[in-house]
């Protein structure tokens, strides 16, 4: 479990639910539950927060017992636009509250941002959510935030894999009390999983590729979200907690990153989406 800044407390691992979608993505997030996970991150442009709401009714498990995660979309950035569009993700979801909602990118073009982080700061206050943070923000996104609201968020869910380590805003986070959490943590494309390095670490440690991805992003001090709609994958992604990669195998993995090691050159600085 991480504390966060808020004095809330989240799971140190998570469930991607990016396209379960409909009754085949119920029954795989009732799936993913049953197997042990209790943090669920969902999002308004994802399409499924009425998925998630009823795979959660479904599970048989008592709603205090799970972590729900959503984010609200740039399109409704505007504050009271904010607010309506955050009541009507729970209303879909048949949720009262969010345990953590989320700005999906800082969009600063448009320069709204710190508008909605106000509605988020509100709605933490309204009850309409526990924790409040962030997706895809950089240090310069984060310290406006600060600067004229006073409150950082508590969550900052970044691009996090191999080929991709965020190492400086892994650091920042750190230094300002944000827990990093990790989207697309095994990449997007498959390359990684056959990268030469971690399929001889894999071996060493008789685990798969995406284990060890999943356990070096854990001793990250990261809270890594994979999805997977298979069973037998989301066990395995859970079968993580029994051993420790060395600190000179971290390195080697460290190594991977690449300067442009974006899966779809989604830099926060220039990319929008809403």
């Amino acid at each position: 479990m991480y504390k966060l800044n808020d004095g809330q407390k989240i799971p140190s691992f998570g469930f991607g639910t990016y396209k379960l979608n409909g009754r085949s993505g119920v029954q795989s997030i009732v799936s993913a539950i049953n197997n042990g996970y209790t943090m669920l991150d969902t999002a308004y442009n994802y399409e499924n927060e009425g998925t998630v709401g009823r795979a959660i009714a479904e599970s048989g498990i008592n709603r205090d017992q799970l972590t729900v995660t959503s984010k609200l979309p740039g399109r409704y950035y505007a504050y009271d636009d904010a607010i309506t569009a955050l009541q009507e993700s729970l209303y879909r979801a048949h949720l009262d509250y969010f345990d953590l909602y989320l700005l999906h990118w800082p969009n600063p073009k448009r320069g709204m941002y710190v508008e909605a982080w106000q509605a988020l700061i509100d709605a933490q206050k309204f009850g309409l959510v526990k924790s409040i943070g962030v997706c895809n923000f950089l240090p310069e996104h984060l310290n406006k935030l600060k600067d004229e609201t006073g409150i950082m968020p508590s969550v900052n869910q970044i691009e996090l894999h191999p080929y991709f380590n965020q190492e400086p805003m892994r650091q920042f986070d750190v230094d300002n009390g944000i827990v990093t959490m990790d989207w697309s943590p095994l990449g997007r494309a498959s390359s990684v999983l056959q990268d030469e390095l971690l399929v001889k670490l894999s071996k060493k440690y008789k685990k798969t590729v995406g284990q060890m991805i999943l356990r070096w992003e854990l001793q990250l001090n990261t809270i890594p979200i994979p999805k997977s709609a298979s069973p037998v994958r989301q066990r395995e992604n859970m079968d993580i907690f029994d051993f420790e990669i060395s600190e000179e195998d971290m390195r080697q993995i460290n190594g991977l990153t690449k300067p442009n090691g974006r899966t779809k050159n989604q830099d926060p600085a220039v990319y929008e989406e809403f």
